[in-house]
Formats: structure tokens, sequence, C-alpha cells
């Protein structure tokens, strides 16, 4: 599932693959991934402006144009990517731009859980992210420390809340929790301040790393790199991690050093 390092990559992509270059054509080959615009007001709203510096808040990607804004969200599946015009459209490719005779982003996505919205200004940009928290990788420790103490759940819970923090998911929670040192079902309102911080410190490190890789790697000292292992292992202390559920969700920690 793509998280804040992965569509951070793809913001990337979409830099490098299309900055500064026109919107030749827009085909749209699964109007399911669209939300609230039709194929037609898609390409009159886009084809003919440029693509200009791309910019992201946690999940979402919002690609400028100088005008309307393309907001992208990749839900558990999606990504995107720069190919030739002349490539082989796969089964998943939903959405097409070709920005030139050599060059056209796809937006590919098999489930198709979420998708592309349009923005006409920046009123309706505001709208669209107004349930997000602060973005992961730029909130400050006061106001991560913030909006932690005014949550009565577990910490796993919080960090994972989009509302909350914008960006941060499974994989990413259990590695920041398990770096901290912090059980995942500990209530996030009882942190003591030493723990937010040392919880905020290891945060902003992991996203440098995962930022870096363009996802969560599977490093062998990472607890990410033993999470499917059929016996794991904690690669920190050596004892058998375990596997529960919170809020729902699937999480591993260990219970010897968190």
């Amino acid at each position: 599932m793509p998280e804040l390092p992965d569509v951070e990559g793809f913001r990337k992509v979409l830099g490098s693959c299309a900055k500064g270059r026109i919107i030749q054509r827009v085909d749209v080959r699964d109007t399911g991934v669209l939300h609230g615009v039709s194929t037609r007001r898609l390409r009159d709203a886009v084809e003919g402006r440029r693509f200009t510096e791309p910019e992201r808040h946690g999940k979402w990607l919002l690609a400028r144009t100088g005008g309307p804004t393309l907001m992208l969200h990749f839900g558990m599946t999606g990504e995107l990517v720069c190919c030739h015009p002349d490539d082989m459209v796969e089964a998943h490719d939903r959405v097409l731009f070709t920005v030139a005779r050599d060059r056209q982003l796809r937006y590919r996505d098999q489930r198709k859980l979420q998708g592309l919205w349009l923005a006409d200004d920046e009123s309706e940009v505001a709208r669209l992210l107004e349930r997000q928290g602060p973005d992961a990788m730029a909130v400050s420790r006061k106001e991560f420390e913030d909006v932690l103490s005014a949550r009565r759940g577990s910490v796993k819970t919080a960090l994972t809340d989009q509302s909350v923090l914008a960006g941060l998911g499974n994989l990413l929670a259990d590695e920041i929790l398990w770096r901290a040192r912090l059980r995942p079902t500990s209530r996030a309102s009882d942190l003591a301040e030493a723990d937010c911080r040392r919880l905020y410190t290891h945060m902003r490190r992991t996203l440098r790393s995962t930022v870096a890789a363009g996802c969560v790697p599977p490093r062998d000292s990472w607890l990410t790199g033993h999470r499917d292992d059929p016996d794991p292992a904690c690669p920190r202390c050596g004892h058998s991690l375990r596997r529960s559920r919170v809020a729902g969700r699937g999480t591993v920690w260990c219970p010897q050093c968190q």
C-alpha cells in the first residue's frame, strides 16, 4: 500500500517526466478512477496546460498545472509511471497523460480504491484536504506532541489516522514504534514527554530513510524485513515477534523490547 515515501517517489516521477511540459492529450481508459469529474471536463480543464512543480501532502499528490490542480490518491495499489506513448498499455493503466512525443505519464491502479479528483482553485484543494492532519514530514515536534496528547486511543491508531497525521500507513507505523521501543497499544495521551520526543525523532529518521529508498524497504536490520517471516524474530533482541490487530490493522511488534 503506497505510503508517504512511495507518494514522494511518485512526485519525483511526475517532476522528471512531465514538469514544464504541455499536456497534449488525456486518455481515460477507466472512468471508475475519476471522482466528481467527467472525462470531457478533465480533458477540457487540463489539455493544453503545462505541468508545474508537483506537491505532496501525506498520501495525496497535487499535480499543478498553473490553473486546475489534479489531485491523485493511490489507495492500496496505485502508482504513477513514466512511459513512452508507444509502450504497450497495461491492463491497469487507467488514465494516460501524453506530454511529449516520447513521454507519457500513466496512473496505474489494480484495485481502483481511490483515483483522481480535479480542483478548480485553491479553495477546492483545501476542501479536499480539509480532513487531513499535518504532513508527517513537515509537522513540528510541538504540533506532533499536541495532536498525540489529544487522542484517547492507541498510539498505533493515532499514527495511522490520516486526520491526525497525514502520510503514515501500517508498515511505517510499526517500524517507527519498534524503533522508538513503544508498544503499539499504548494510549497516545498517556505517553510521557520523553516518549513523544523519542517517537518524533524516530519518525523523522525513518521517513528520511524510506523517502531516500522510495518505499519502506524490507531490510534485515528493520522490523519491516522480518514481519512476513514464517517465524519472525526481532532483529534487535532476537525475541519472537508478535502479530496482533490494533484498530483492525495487522500489527507486528516485539513484546520484549517495546
